[in-house]
C-alpha cells in the first residue's frame, strides 16, 4: 500500500514516488541474486510511471555495471517518448531507427529501438550487442519481442507491462519470463490520487453476431457489421448525450470504417469531432492531437492507435464502442482517461461492448496477476461467453425514458422467470408474451391521462420490447432473423390492441388501488 510519504513526494519532473523506489529496489535485488540471463516481468498499471521506473533503473544500472542497456518498444512514438524520459534521467541514449547512423554507437551505453527495426539491424549485423547486459521491454505482453530473445541469451531481460497476459494464448508469458513482480494496484493509486477513478456505465449489447478471428479477438468485419448499423449508432449517440455531453472524449472502435461512421454521425450533429487511424499522416496526426488538446469538449474517434504511446491527461470520458476479448486492450483503452489533471479526479467510461460484464470493473481487486501470469489459460477459460453474458442481462430503462414512466414503481419484466413458471404449470410458452404485453400495458396506462397518451408511450418501449423478444426466442430456441422481426411487430400490434380494449378497465383498477 502507498504511504503518506508518497503524497509528500508528489513533485513534477523526475522525482520518484515511494512506491516507485520500492519497485526499483525489488528489481535490483533480483539483479543481484539471479543469473545474468534471468527474465523478470514487472507489472504496473497504466499511469503508474513504468517509463520513469525503468529510466531510473537504466541510470543506476549504468553507474554500477560495465555493461550496456537496450530498451525495446513496439511503436516509433514510444521510442521517442522513452528516449526523451531517459535523457531527463541523465542517460545519453541513441534511438536505433531505420535512418539512424550507427558509426557512433561506441559513444553510447544505452539504445532505444522499435522491435521490427532492431530485428532488421541485427540480421544485417549493423548493431553491436556483444556488450548488452540489460534488455528492457516496454509493453512486454506483445509477442513480437520474443523472436529477438535468441540474440540476448546472455542478457538480463526486464519486461514491463500493465497486464501480464500475453496477446497470444499460444505463447503464454510464463514461457518467456521466470518471475513476475506485481506493482501498486489501481485501487491504491486511485485512493492516493495518483490515478483518476473510472465511473463505469455499461449498456447491454447483443454480440452473438460477432465472429472471433484467429488472433482470439472479434474480427473487424463482424464488428463493423454490428457497430455501423443504425441501431448501434443511435445507442452510441444516446449514451454520449446521456453521460458525457460536452466532455473531452475518446471513442475506441474496431475498424476504420466504424470510426468514420462515428465521425460522420457526430459531425452531422454539430459536435466537435476528429477521426484518427494508422493511415493518417504524421503531420495530420500532430495537428489533430494539438486540436484535441486545446479544444474543450473535443471528441476524437479512432481504432487502437491511441491505446499506447498517447498521453492526454485532460481526457474526461472514454467510450468503448467495441467489444474485445483482450483484457490488456480493455485496460489500455480505459487507462487513456486515468491521468490526474488539475481538478479532475474521475472520468466517465461508456461501455458498448459488454466488456465490463466480461472482465469486471477496471482495477478490480478480484484480479490475481500472479495467477493470471502462471495459469493464463485458466483465467481465459473462466471468461463467460457472449451468450452466457447476455443470459444474465437485465434490461435497464434509460433515465431519459424512465422519467416518462415515473408513476410505475417497477418497469422490469423477467421473461426467463415467467417462462420457467409457465412450463412448470404446463402452460403454453405463448402465455409469456401475453403476460409481458399485460405488464407493458399497465405501465403505459398508469403513466397516461388517456388512451392517446398510452399509445404514444409504446413508442418509447422499442428497446425493452426487443430485449424481451430476444430473451423469449432463446427460451424457445428459435431465433431466425425473420422470426424475430415478425414477433416484434406482432407484439406491438397486440399491445396496441390490448391497450384500446382494456384502457378504461385497467385505469379504474389502478385508481381504486391508489
Amino acid at each position: 500500500m502507498l504511504t503518506t510519504v508518497d503524497k509528500e513526494e508528489r513533485k513534477e519532473g523526475k522525482e520518484l514516488y515511494h512506491y516507485q523506489k520500492g519497485a526499483i529496489e525489488k528489481i535490483f535485488d533480483c539483479f543481484e541474486s539471479a543469473a545474468e540471463d534471468y527474465h523478470l516481468l514487472y507489472q504496473l498499471p497504466t499511469g503508474g510511471g513504468k517509463t520513469v521506473i525503468f529510466s531510473e533503473i537504466v541510470s543506476q544500472y549504468l553507474k554500477t555495471r560495465k555493461k550496456k542497456v537496450l530498451v525495446m518498444t513496439h511503436r516509433i512514438e514510444l521510442c521517442k517518448q522513452t528516449s526523451s524520459v531517459l535523457t531527463e534521467f541523465g542517460v545519453a541514449n541513441k534511438v536505433v531507427d531505420s535512418k539512424a547512423r550507427l558509426d557512433d554507437q561506441k559513444d553510447f551505453d544505452c539504445f532505444v529501438a522499435m522491435v521490427e527495426t532492431l530485428n532488421n539491424r541485427l540480421k544485417d549485423d549493423k548493431l553491436d550487442i556483444s556488450d548488452i547486459g540489460l534488455v528492457i521491454i516496454d509493453e512486454a505482453h506483445y509477442n513480437s519481442f520474443t523472436k529477438l530473445f535468441k540474440f540476448f541469451d546472455k542478457s538480463f531481460i526486464l519486461g514491463v507491462t500493465a497486464t501480464p497476459l500475453s496477446s497470444n494464448i499460444e505463447l503464454p508469458m510464463t514461457d518467456n519470463y521466470n518471475e513476475l513482480i506485481v506493482g501498486e494496484s489501481i485501487e491504491s493509486l486511485i485512493d492516493n490520487r495518483f490515478l483518476a477513478k473510472a465511473n463505469m456505465f455499461s449498456y447491454n449489447v447483443g454480440l452473438t453476431s460477432l465472429v472471433v478471428g484467429a488472433n482470439g479477438d472479434y474480427t473487424v468485419k463482424s464488428s463493423e457489421d454490428l457497430y455501423t448499423n443504425n441501431e448501434m449508432l443511435s445507442k452510441l449517440m444516446e449514451a454520449y448525450t446521456e453521460r458525457c455531453a460536452g466532455q473531452k472524449t475518446l471513442i475506441f472502435n474496431n475498424g476504420i470504417n466504424t470510426s468514420l461512421f462515428v465521425y460522420d454521425l457526430f459531425r452531422r450533429a454539430g459536435l466537435p469531432i476528429a477521426h484518427l487511424d494508422n493511415t493518417t499522416t504524421k503531420k495530420e496526426r500532430a495537428n489533430i492531437l494539438k486540436w484535441f488538446k486545446n479544444t474543450p469538449g473535443a471528441i476524437l474517434t479512432s481504432v487502437s492507435i491511441l491505446t499506447t504511446g498517447f498521453d492526454e491527461p485532460s481526457v474526461e470520458a472514454i467510450i468503448l464502442n467495441r467489444a474485445t476479448k483482450s483484457l490488456t486492450l480493455y485496460y489500455q483503452m480505459i487507462g487513456r482517461g486515468s491521468r490526474i489533471y488539475k481538478a479532475k479526479d474521475s472520468f466517465n467510461v461508456i461501455d458498448l461492448g459488454n466488456n465490463f460484464h466480461r472482465f469486471g470493473p477496471w482495477g478490480s481487486t478480484n484480479l490475481d496477476w500472479q495467477r493470471i501470469f502462471k495459469y493464463p489459460s485458466h483465467y481465459l477459460d473462466g471468461i463467460l461467453s457472449d451468450e452466457d453474458l447476455e443470459n444474465n442481462f437485465k434490461y435497464e430503462m434509460p433515465e431519459a425514458i424512465r422519467v416518462s414512466f415515473s408513476k410505475s414503481e417497477e418497469v422490469y419484466f423477467d421473461i426467463n422467470k415467467t417462462y420457467i413458471e409457465s412450463i412448470r404449470r404446463g402452460e403454453s410458452s405463448k402465455v409469456v408474451l401475453k403476460r409481458s404485453i399485460e405488464q407493458h400495458a399497465k405501465i403505459c396506462i398508469e403513466n397516461s391521462e388517456d388512451i392517446f397518451d398510452a399509445l404514444t408511450l409504446i413508442k418509447l418501449l422499442d428497446d425493452d420490447i426487443e430485449f424481451r423478444i430476444n430473451r423469449y426466442s432463446k427460451c424457445i430456441s428459435k431465433s431466425t432473423h425473420n422470426f424475430l422481426a415478425w414477433l416484434k411487430e406482432d407484439y406491438k400490434k397486440k399491445l396496441r390492441s390490448f391497450l384500446r380494449l382494456n384502457f378504461d378497465v385497467i385505469k379504474s383498477e389502478l385508481s381504486l388501488k391508489s
